[in-house]
């Protein structure tokens, strides 16, 4: 029989390789990011959109053993995401407020009844614009994953990710919503369309039949008031990702620890990455255990939990008998 993964390691491995060998019920809160499959190189390995659904149906029914009765599975996400579909049709959209030259596309067809034999270019120097101007006229000027890649697809999560831990024996629980600050905020693509800007993630709370303690005390009056017990959770993304492609800030799993777990308890990451909620995991004086397939991310996770205060086991126990001292421990 394989070892048992050890507690407070990262662990280099395929999450569904290694999630059965966590020991049964010994998790109180698993919380993660998963690909979210929009061309990252540390996902290049999932080559379509099944592959990705495969990939989290799996590793959501590997949880339900693993996590304690009463227990739960947090994943962050967005809730709408573009895949690429080659048998969607392309989105033409003529944005005329950002037009740089007056060619219209009743321009371009009209040129082409008249020369039905010439290209692009030719094309071009009848109407004295650029070829590109031709493509876009032709093709459409708004199509979201470039202009010579394959139409994407808007897909909504939530339902699937709903589903499938329907299937694992789970019931979806919560959902808050992570309002950041906008990514494209600066970018010129937020101009080009109706599509909305992205500001929003969603974190879905997977719940494991069975007596979940709630204890408000974990958290101040303030906090309770101020996030604790809202739905939209406001805290800026990351806007430096200088050691890995895709990162949550701290605040993000530090706020479902505190939430949902005691000191002491063990808290669970299976796509670790830069080891983000290991780190807040000691923090907060909980247990940790990471898992991570890409080995360059394991290093970098392992050494960022070895610079950090571990928590022992007895100090653990302290923590949670002596709140007051185990705050000066853990500070």
């Amino acid at each position: 029989m394989p070892k048992l993964l050890e507690v407070n390691q990262v662990h280099c491995g395929d999450a569904r390789s290694l999630l059965p060998r966590i020991a049964k019920n010994s998790i109180s809160c698993s919380v993660w990011s998963p690909p979210y499959f929009v061309g990252k190189q540390y996902e290049a390995y999932l080559e379509s959109h099944a592959e990705w659904s495969e990939l989290l149906q799996q590793v959501i029914q590997l949880h339900f053993n693993i996590i304690k009765p009463g227990g739960f599975v947090v994943i962050n996400v967005a809730d709408i995401l573009c895949f690429s579909d080659p048998k969607m049709p392309r989105i033409p959209a003529e944005n005329i407020s950002h037009k740089r030259s007056p060619v219209s596309r009743n321009d371009v067809l009209r040129a082409m009844k008249v020369h039905p034999n010439y290209n692009r270019d030719q094309l071009a120097a009848v109407l004295h614009c650029s070829e590109q101007t031709i493509d876009r006229r032709l093709n459409g000027n708004n199509i979201r994953g470039g202009k010579y890649a394959n139409q994407t697809r808007v897909k909504l999560v939530g339902p699937e990710i709903e589903s499938w831990a329907n299937a694992a024996g789970f019931y979806l629980y919560d959902r808050r919503a992570w309002a950041k600050d906008p990514c494209w905020q600066n970018s010129e693509w937020h101009t080009t369309s109706y599509r909305s800007v992205d500001e929003f993630e969603y974190l879905y709370f997977l719940w494991k039949p069975g007596t979940t303690t709630i204890d408000r005390s974990r958290l101040s009056a303030k906090e309770w008031a101020e996030w604790g017990s809202r739905g939209v959770w406001s805290f800026p993304s990351v806007r430096v990702n200088d050691n890995h492609e895709a990162k949550f800030p701290p605040e993000l799993p530090r706020r479902v620890i505190r939430l949902l777990t005691a000191p002491g308890e063990t808290v669970l990451d299976c796509f670790i990455g830069s080891g983000t909620t290991a780190l807040a995991a000691i923090q907060e004086g909980r247990q940790y255990i990471g898992i991570e397939r890409d080995a360059k991310y394991a290093a970098l996770s392992k050494r960022a939990c070895s610079a950090a205060i571990l928590p022992t086991r007895s100090a653990a126990v302290d923590r949670s008998q002596c709140p007051e001292r185990a705050m000066m421990l853990f500070a």
